[in-house]
């Protein structure tokens, strides 16, 4: 790996649907990819947590001199961003957020379910973005459902290949958002508010049917990360040579790795840390 290299972390392995996602845009970047297992779930811990979390990640990264940073987890984007954009004004940071807007944009029936994890739920900055999406001209309704252990239950399947326990949590919570469809008072939208919900986007299609339009952010983070990189940055590499992906974890590596070669078809070894 030369040059710098683009930061992204998550609370596990979730993250490496965004990190597919800007491996797609930009081939010729390098990136570290650090999932913090050892201090998971995110999504059912107090802001504290996850801010602290955060924190010391980003400190690590930044010590490691990239480029520019992306936080793959709608969790520690709500509850670190602002503070780590004041704290780093130099570094080009990105977070995620649930695709309300986009979901509104492509709504029919302005029904649109939102599946999260309960702290991305409760945090004000999604308070503010649903406040936002919901006082516009179009007349929508989301209908919000916390999805307690549906990421655990991911990143267990990626270990051992059963995902029992996935499609019984995504048959669980669609049940309890709604009726699916295309007709009047059906929900057509389902936000994926949470970056490991995407692996479970086949159950989920088999659920709520093949009409009904599933929103992640991985291509729009994407797009973003390059655009603030070509404006602001030297791409690393740019058109010379196929970008590098270190792995790195806080949990155990036999995790992240069975993830990454499920997942992106990468066979690369990780490495662990303990010190942060």
């Amino acid at each position: 790996m030369t040059g710098q290299a683009i930061g992204v972390f998550d609370s596990g392995i979730g993250g490496l649907s965004v990190l597919k996602a800007l491996w797609a845009a930009m081939p010729h970047e390098d990136f570290i990819y650090i999932a913090d297992s050892g201090h998971a779930p995110y999504g059912e811990r107090d802001e504290a947590h996850v801010l602290a979390r955060s924190r010391a990640i980003v400190q690590h990264l930044v010590r490691h001199k990239v480029k520019a940073l992306v936080i793959a987890c709608n969790t520690a984007t709500a509850a670190a961003i602002q503070l780590l954009r004041a704290e780093y004004p130099g570094l080009p940071l990105i977070g995620v957020e649930p695709a309300l807007k986009p979901a509104v944009a492509l709504s029919q029936t302005g029904r649109i379910g939102v599946m999260a994890t309960r702290s991305t739920l409760a945090s004000a900055k999604f308070r503010a973005l649903l406040a936002a999406q919901s006082g516009g001209a179009k007349d929508v309704h989301f209908i919000v459902q916390p999805c307690d252990g549906l990421a655990h239950a991911i990143e267990t399947s990626a270990d051992t290949g059963d995902t029992t326990r996935t499609q019984a949590l995504c048959a669980h919570y669609t049940r309890a958002i709604g009726e699916f469809g295309t007709q009047v008072g059906q929900i057509d939208t389902l936000v994926l508010g949470c970056t490991h919900y995407p692996f479970a986007s086949e159950h989920l299609r088999a659920l709520v049917g093949p009409e009904v339009q599933l929103m992640d952010n991985g291509e729009a983070v994407a797009r973003q990360t390059r655009r603030l990189i070509q404006a602001s940055l030297q791409p690393s590499g740019a058109g010379q040579r196929p970008g590098e992906i270190s792995l790195f974890t806080t949990g155990q590596p036999q995790h992240l790795q069975a993830a990454a070669r499920r997942w992106l078809g990468l066979s690369a070894g990780v490495g662990v840390l303990v010190a942060i």
